[in-house]
């Protein structure tokens, strides 16, 4: 067992965002999300989590990406939804870009992504790209 880190993320996920490089992105998806379709990397299964839950664990370990938009929603026809709330919250954005996506441009956006992975959460456009950041160095 690992001190420190969140229960959720097992080592299978630790290791996708590990081999990550800054810019690339994780997409957290809803339970409806076409995710086997689209991953062409590391596809993760998560049920019965919700999409903010598995992005603030994420968020533990990765910083947002600075040089441009850290986060991606799939926009909705009925504007800024909950889900998309608590997603934005999770994330943590502290001043980092974050931006709406049209739905089929955001499928586009998450063929391209490293991992993508298949949350349990079951409210429609549950679902965020997370790019990650430069790590900082940490003196010692």
């Amino acid at each position: 067992m690992l001190l420190n880190i969140d229960p959720i993320l097992t080592g299978k996920l630790l290791l996708a965002l590990d081999e990550m490089g800054h810019g690339d992105g994780v997409v957290i998806a809803d339970a409806h999300f076409t995710a086997s379709k689209l991953a062409r990397k590391h596809l993760i299964d998560m049920p019965g989590l919700s999409s903010p839950r598995v992005l603030a664990a994420i968020r533990s370990v990765m910083v947002p990406d600075v040089s441009g938009p850290a986060l991606d929603l799939m926009e909705s026809p009925d504007g800024l939804l909950p889900v998309q709330q608590e997603l934005i919250a999770a994330a943590e954005l502290q001043g980092c870009e974050q931006r709406m996506i049209e739905r089929f441009a955001f499928y586009d956006l998450a063929a391209q992504a490293e991992v993508i992975i298949r949350t349990g959460e079951t409210r429609t456009y549950g679902n965020a790209l997370f790019r990650k950041g430069v790590t900082p160095l940490t003196e010692g």
